[in-house]
């Protein structure tokens, strides 16, 4: 396949992803909808009560909205995007058409990944951006974060979506089945991982997951660490949330019956 064919396949999965109401609009409201409601709460006790409630901008608004975009509610959307693009073809019935077309199996799966990531980039950046629009609209004269600091949260946060895309691809592309893909994924990043990290006597088996993986790299240390590990080790788990997941749904696309 050349450049433009590989494009149009990949423009093809935006356009079903951005098609899909439901996946897209839970997404915005995970991203922008859960910004404007933490900002704007925050907003509102500190003007009403500011002796008890300090400002909701600043660099504690800037750590807590990398957070939840990252780790928590970001990476629910991403999810739920990942998901969609990892099972769609299958659940829809029309894995068996793509076949027929002579499009090689690797490429179907190939053009996945990309699209779900630009889509869930888009997402999580739209909710980033209106994060720093809170950041320093109420700093109420408390610090803010610098150029270099947001610039290193946007390539964090994109990491972190990748990450969780590229799991969530791979895992419903091994599964074929929406249910099954979101019970699992959403199971495992949200309620097993903070289980696994409340097991201290585990010790540094918790560096093999994700979570703890990508706050090492955020760029702020105090978001949300609560397992520390080298830096090197840190890269080279996230390395392994993409690429293992990604390699098992693509032996699934290609060795599956169609």
């Amino acid at each position: 396949m050349n450049a433009t064919v590989t494009w149009n396949m990949i423009g093809a999965e935006l356009l079903k992803l951005r098609r899909n109401r439901g996946i897209m609009a839970f997404a915005l409201f995970l991203t922008v909808g859960v910004t404007i409601l933490y900002f704007g709460i925050g907003a509102i006790e500190h003007s009403s009560t500011p002796t008890s409630n300090g400002p909701i901008g600043g660099l504690r608004g800037f750590r807590d909205g990398l957070g939840a975009l990252g780790l928590y509610f970001g990476m629910l959307a991403a999810v739920l995007i990942g998901s969609e693009a990892g099972t769609s073809d299958r659940s829809s019935g029309v894995f068996r058409d793509l076949v027929v077309t002579g499009r090689p199996r690797l490429a179907l799966f190939a053009v996945r990944l990309p699209a779900a990531f630009i889509v869930t980039l888009a997402v999580t950046g739209l909710g980033y951006a209106l994060a720093l629009i809170g950041v320093f609209a109420f700093a109420g004269g408390t610090p803010t974060p610098s150029l270099s600091l947001i610039l290193q949260g946007a390539g964090w946060l994109a990491l972190a979506d990748l990450a969780v895309v590229a799991f969530a691809v791979g895992i419903g592309s091994l599964t074929g089945s929406r249910a099954v893909t979101l019970t699992a994924v959403i199971g495992w990043v949200a309620i097993a991982t903070n289980i696994l990290l409340s097991v201290s006597f585990l010790g540094s088996l918790r560096d093999g997951l994700l979570t703890p993986a990508l706050t090492q790299l955020a760029p702020l240390a105090d978001l949300h660490r609560t397992v520390s590990m080298a830096t090197g080790v840190a890269v080279i788990v996230t390395l392994a949330w993409i690429v293992i997941p990604a390699l098992l749904g693509a032996w699934r696309t290609q060795t599956l019956d169609a």
